[in-house]
């Protein structure tokens, strides 16, 4: 077999399948001297450990070889049945389990959802910036993506109608992270939610609700979710096990209340692994479905998580220069900080590491890459002490890049 680099003939879409930055960044920050607030990782010391041991032996008690056998496509019913009761529950919804196909991750939702709507050259609307991952995923399917602005209320509602009336080819899909979004933090209004559901409707454009973060709430009172709101925009929904639990499960979920879209989504999800791994969707729904554990568990991780906010909205204040400006969340896992625009976040990366601090800079959150003052700074994986010191750091790397 010939293994030449540079002798197969790969598909075209190749060229644009990038690795992701954050997956990339990782790998070097794994020196025990450097603190990281690059990976959006949950705290690994606040995962259910023994819990899920217990929920482990009880799904091998009571469903032996079952658990371990092919399952259904749209996945085992007691995990379905739990994610349309804990949905109508909170929002006032009226979903059927026929609605839930259950994936392997969030992203494999992505990646899905941009397998049955993307030909080479369609357009694809996201907020500007937005989740890299979803850039990676959709950018795989060659796409032209409609980048819209946001400030700090989210995506613009008047940008996103003046840039449709503008398109000439109606877009395939509306990508939006309205809880807490990834990068910016920023939360979506239930106004602007309104709105840009009117927007999506009225120019037959579906809505991608990704909602990683909507159970990280640190305020009294959640936004509800556009797929609650009763629009007449196609809303699928997406959300996860991963910040609620723990991500190695890879057990998350879509409720996709257009059965012309759930038609498409689950032969296509046929093609990539038949269904998800049948065992820790048994495991996460015993666990998720015994007593109180989970609510007493997201209580733990609530206020853990919001002391680490304060913890890092205290040092920026106390460290950073002037020209920093930054958010504080309401919820989620990220502060987004913009710096001098002479300085460049891929560049202060560098000065950051030698200083053993790390981050995401802002570029690769951008579809076309076009700014690179902006930095996203996880907060849920770090100790309070640690997100002291590591932003003290950051902010000498500031002042050095600038001098």
């Amino acid at each position: 077999m010939n293994t030449v680099l540079g002798m197969h003939r790969f598909a075209n879409r190749v060229s644009r399948m990038k690795a992701s930055t954050v997956r990339e960044m990782l790998k070097t920050t794994q020196r025990a001297d450097v603190i990281s607030f690059a990976g959006g990782l949950p705290a690994p010391e606040l995962f259910p450990t023994d819990d899920i041991a217990i929920a482990t032996r009880a799904v091998m008690d009571t469903r032996g070889p079952a658990a371990l056998q092919y399952s259904i496509t749209e996945g085992v019913p007691e995990i379905r049945a739990w994610v349309v009761e804990r949905i109508n529950r909170l929002h006032g919804t009226a979903f059927t389990p026929d609605d839930v196909i259950i994936t392997s991750g969030s992203q494999q939702a992505l990646d899905l959802f941009a397998k049955i709507f993307l030909d080479p050259g369609d357009t694809v609307i996201v907020e500007n910036p937005s989740y890299l991952g979803a850039i990676q995923a959709f950018d795989a399917y060659e796409p032209r993506f409609l980048a819209i602005e946001t400030d700090a209320h989210g995506m613009v509602p008047e940008a996103l109608e003046f840039a449709l009336g503008a398109e000439r080819q109606t877009p395939k899909f509306l990508y939006l992270t309205p809880n807490y979004q990834n990068p910016t933090g920023v939360t979506l209004g239930i106004e602007r939610r309104r709105e840009i559901a009117a927007i999506a409707a009225n120019y037959n454009v579906p809505i991608f609700e990704d909602d990683p973060y909507g159970e990280l709430n640190y305020e009294a009172t959640a936004v509800p979710p556009i797929v609650s709101l009763g629009t007449d925009a196609s809303v699928t929904y997406s959300g996860t096990g991963s910040k609620m639990v723990a991500p190695g499960l890879r057990v998350a979920w879509m409720i996709v209340p257009d059965a012309e879209i759930r038609e498409r989504l689950v032969p296509a999800k046929q093609g990539v692994d038949l269904h998800t791994g049948s065992f820790a969707q048994y495991v996460f729904a015993q666990y998720v479905s015994t007593g109180d554990l989970l609510e007493r568990h997201l209580t733990k991780v609530r206020a853990t998580y919001a002391a680490r906010r304060d913890a890092m909205a205290s040092a920026l204040r106390e460290f950073m220069p002037a020209h920093v400006t930054y958010n504080v969340p309401s919820g989620g896992m990220f502060f987004w900080a913009t710096v001098d625009p002479r300085i460049d976040t891929e560049e202060l990366l560098k000065a950051a590491m030698q200083k053993s601090v790390a981050f995401v800079p802002g570029r690769p959150f951008y579809p076309f890459g076009d700014r690179g003052d902006g930095m996203r700074l996880n907060f849920s994986n770090a100790p309070e002490s640690k997100i002291r010191t590591g932003i003290e750091r950051l902010a000498q790397a500031i002042h050095a890049t600038l001098a």
